[in-house]
């Protein structure tokens, strides 16, 4: 993510800010990748803290208007959750946008979210024909800590939510390419063989004893579908750990330039081993501190290659270059 300008004094300001250091209310436009010290906000500036601009007054922006079902606030912290859950949103589209996903001269399908609060049920996430179901419970770091341990997870975020339900999305938008189902079924399997059933028997058996020589994470190996979303919410992650590093001004060894863009970058394998050395270097760093590894991953050969096969494919954008 990029560290943006203050329009209207010194100083930078990040992504989720909704005013400068001043005070001064500023909102961000996507389509310009910079902020604006101007009206038309967000009509959920209000309600969830949305800090995106609109098209005009009392409408919602790009990012809120993709959500045709919001909580329903009765439900204890639903909205609270909701706002975490849509700033992760917004994040997630605005990489996307990187490589033309879902911009203004994108011209497929937009994603269309429900976002559930959970009463006595949990709310299952998941993607359906271009609907993606989120469950903002999951913006309490409590719950959320408590399923990844219960599932065995290493990392489990709104973001990561995010990047897996909607590469789920993007694989339904490049499905409708002949030359991209063939492709994908020769690298990730025959995504027609019963998904249920896969995810039963994943659930009730674990994954293979070498899952780690060819997949990005145990629940990759559940079915073709899922080794998809996770391979492709990976390469989310690496790209976007990448270009935060250098957008912070830090520097490396490892970069190919100190103002190098690895949303531009062509070339899978270079971006690969750059955006992976620079995550072990901080895992190093955070263990400093006694937290969490920021990429608690081990990548082997097979995984890389799976990389390199959703990052060409990504990287054309949604024009399909």
């Amino acid at each position: 993510m990029l560290v943006f300008a203050n329009p209207v004094g010194a100083g930078s300001l990040w992504f989720d800010n909704l005013t400068t250091a001043d005070g001064f209310p500023v909102a961000y436009d996507p389509h310009a990748r910079a902020f604006l010290p101007m009206p038309p906000f967000c009509a959920n500036r209000q309600v969830i803290g949305c800090n995106w601009i609109a098209a005009e007054h009392g409408t919602f922006c790009r990012s809120c208007a993709m959500t045709a079902l919001a909580p329903d606030p009765s439900i204890a912290n639903a909205i609270y959750n909701w706002a975490q859950t849509e700033a992760a949103k917004r994040w997630a589209l605005d990489n996307l946008g990187r490589w033309h996903w879902f911009r203004p001269e994108d011209p497929g399908m937009r994603p269309v979210f429900h976002m559930l609060a959970e009463g006595p049920t949990p709310v299952q996430m998941g993607h359906a024909y271009g609907v993606v179901t989120i469950s903002v419970a999951e913006a309490d770091p409590v719950l959320r800590v408590t399923r990844r341990q219960a599932l065995d997870e290493p990392y489990r975020t709104m973001i990561g939510h995010m990047r897996h339900e909607i590469a789920h999305m993007l694989w339904w938008r490049l499905s409708l390419r002949d030359d991209f189902l063939n492709a994908f079924r020769a690298m990730f399997g025959d995504e027609r063989t019963d998904y249920h059933a896969a995810l039963e028997r994943h659930y009730h058996d674990g994954p293979p004893p070498d899952w780690r020589q060819r997949f990005v994470t145990s629940y990759a190996s559940a079915h073709p579908h899922e080794d998809w979303a996770e391979t492709a919410a990976h390469l989310l992650h690496l790209v976007d750990i990448t270009d935060s590093f250098v957008a912070s001004g830090l520097v490396s060894s490892e970069l190919p330039s100190p103002r190098w863009d690895p949303y531009a970058e062509p070339d899978s394998e270079r971006l690969i081993h750059v955006a992976i050395s620079l995550a072990m270097r901080v895992n190093h760093v955070n263990r400093s501190m006694g937290v969490s590894d920021l990429y608690p991953f081990v990548l082997l050969d097979a995984a890389r290659v799976k990389l390199a096969f959703v990052h060409d494919w990504l990287r054309r954008g949604a024009q399909g270059r």
